[in-house]
């Protein structure tokens, strides 16, 4: 598996989500004033920003087995929601990956062409998504912080979602 692939599967399955249930989840949840919320379930994601009202892809819920991953060990990422339009060509996402202070990985890629790694063709239509995904996380991945970014959108430039998250692997 490429190192891109596990943030673009993690975003995929954090992305497909549902609006007004997220919305239950999220007014029960507190956070810190101008802190973005977490993504419901077991997983260390966040929204990247405060206000996420305009998504076309909102959370409902989002676990990763084991959370935190293991290294040499498979991760299951679970995730049900709802997409609020059709998601068709030309539909992106901005990937990070940091180790540290360090980018590992940014780069732009189209959707419709990593949508197969959880099991969808494009166009994706709207409406309730539900996703199961194994990934195997190598043994020798150096231990540390790791932290990522998955920034989408449609091609029209309607925000899809933003999500981060990080991870540390101890030593």
């Amino acid at each position: 598996m490429k190192l891109s692939t596990l943030p673009l599967v993690s975003l995929l399955a954090a992305s497909v989500s549902a609006g007004s249930l997220f919305q239950q989840l999220a007014g029960s949840q507190i956070s810190p004033a101008g802190e973005p919320k977490p993504i419901p379930g077991e997983n260390p994601l966040r929204y990247c920003n405060e206000d996420h009202s305009d998504d076309i892809l909102t959370i409902e819920k989002v676990d990763l087995i084991p959370n935190p991953p293991i290294p040499g060990q498979a991760l299951t990422i679970e995730a049900v929601g709802v997409l609020k339009d059709v998601v068709t060509k030309g539909a992106y996402v901005e990937v990070s990956v940091k180790y540290g202070l360090i980018t590992l990985i940014k780069e732009t890629l189209d959707l419709c062409d990593h949508v197969n790694e959880v099991d969808l063709e494009c166009p994706i239509d709207q409406g309730k998504l539900i996703l199961a995904k194994v990934v195997d996380i190598p043994k020798q991945i150096p231990p540390g912080k790791y932290t990522v970014k998955a920034d989408a959108g449609l091609i029209d430039e309607r925000p899809l979602t933003c999500l981060t998250g990080t991870i540390v692997f101890p030593r």
